[in-house]
Formats: structure tokens, C-alpha cells, sequence
């Protein structure tokens, strides 16, 4: 009995460090991933990631396509929601993810309402400090890239994130858990805090 005993202290220890380095590896496993040439590789569960909010027809400038809005769904990785939840900070490796989709009202047997159709593009941005001089970056991954070159600092996403963003560059304003947090935390941005 004692033998045992003394096992189950010993293995108490192991099982920890076990437990903890595969907790550790599960969130670094969700950050951004590159390819050899530096392009953003395409998350293949982001549906699995923590869910921010939608919107219908959400438009930041002048619209590419007026009078056919589409839903917007909003993703962000979970590790670094989980770190944003006790901080209301964005860690490094933070991705959210922007999920363009049709908006659709026929074709169904419903008489009235909207829904989600196909996906028209996947949008992303990330937080990686060592990569990006800025810190962020953003990316177009359309329909069915496997990856994509970030789109250059000069083009309107960086521009229109770190003029009008709520949270570092991030458009905590449109999801309302994450904009809770970030006033809780006093990590409002503060040209954000004077518009």
C-alpha cells in the first residue's frame, strides 16, 4: 500500500507538466501559422473559434457592391480570447477572422427574412509582433485560398483600423462582450474614447 502510495505522489508531478504542456501547445496550435514565403495559411476549424458577432451590410467606406449587402460573421482564436477576457488586451498571435456570406431572402419556403448564402471572401487580421512592424496585419484569403500575402500597410484596412478601432485595431465597437470588457479593463483606445 505504501508503494502505491508513494507512486501515485510521484506521478501527481508528471501528470501536471503532462496536462499543462499539451494546454499550452493546444493554444499556441491556434495562432497564425505561415507558410515558408511568409503568407497567412488558411485556419481550417475557424467555425470552431470563438464567435464574436454578425452584421448585415456593415460598411466602413464606400461600398464595392451598393444595394446587396452581405452578413458578417466575426471569429477570433480562442487562446486569445481567453487572455483578451482577463486583460482587455489582444495577446500576440491574436486572428480574427471575417467571414463575408450572401445575403439571401428567396429561394426557400420562408415568406419574409433574411439568411447567410455562400461565402463571398474570408478576411483576416493578426496580431504578430515579431512579424509585423506595426504589430498587425491584414489579409484577404477570398473563397478558397489556402493562403495569402498580407495586404500591404499602405492599402485602406490599416489605415481605416488604426484611425477609427475601439481596441488596439481591432473593431471591438461592433461586438458588444468584447467592448463590455475592454471599458471594464480601461483598455479603450483613446481616440476611440473621444469620437
Amino acid at each position: 500500500m505504501k508503494k502505491m502510495i508513494v507512486f501515485v505522489i510521484a506521478l501527481v508531478p508528471v501528470l501536471l507538466f503532462t496536462w499543462s504542456s499539451t494546454s499550452a501547445v493546444k493554444e499556441a496550435a491556434d495562432g497564425p501559422q505561415y507558410t515558408k514565403d511568409g503568407q497567412l495559411i488558411r485556419p481550417a476549424n475557424y467555425r470552431d473559434w470563438i464567435f464574436l458577432s454578425s452584421s448585415v451590410g456593415l460598411q466602413y467606406g464606400p461600398s464595392a457592391n451598393p444595394g446587396n449587402p452581405a452578413f458578417e460573421n466575426v471569429y477570433v482564436n480562442p487562446s486569445a480570447y481567453k487572455k483578451f477576457i482577463g486583460s482587455g488586451k489582444w495577446p500576440d498571435k491574436t486572428i480574427f477572422l471575417l467571414e463575408l456570406r450572401r445575403l439571401m431572402d428567396k429561394g426557400t419556403f420562408a415568406q419574409g427574412g433574411q439568411y447567410q448564402g455562400n461565402l463571398l471572401t474570408l478576411e483576416a487580421a493578426v496580431k504578430d509582433e515579431q512579424r509585423f512592424t506595426e504589430k498587425w496585419a491584414y489579409f484577404d484569403l477570398g473563397t478558397t485560398a489556402a493562403a495569402a500575402k498580407a495586404i500591404p500597410k499602405e492599402a485602406s484596412c490599416f489605415r481605416c483600423h488604426s484611425q477609427n478601432a475601439a481596441v488596439e485595431n481591432t473593431f471591438a465597437q461592433f461586438y458588444p462582450t468584447i467592448l463590455a470588457v475592454a471599458k471594464d479593463k480601461g483598455t479603450l483606445n483613446p481616440s476611440y474614447l473621444q469620437k
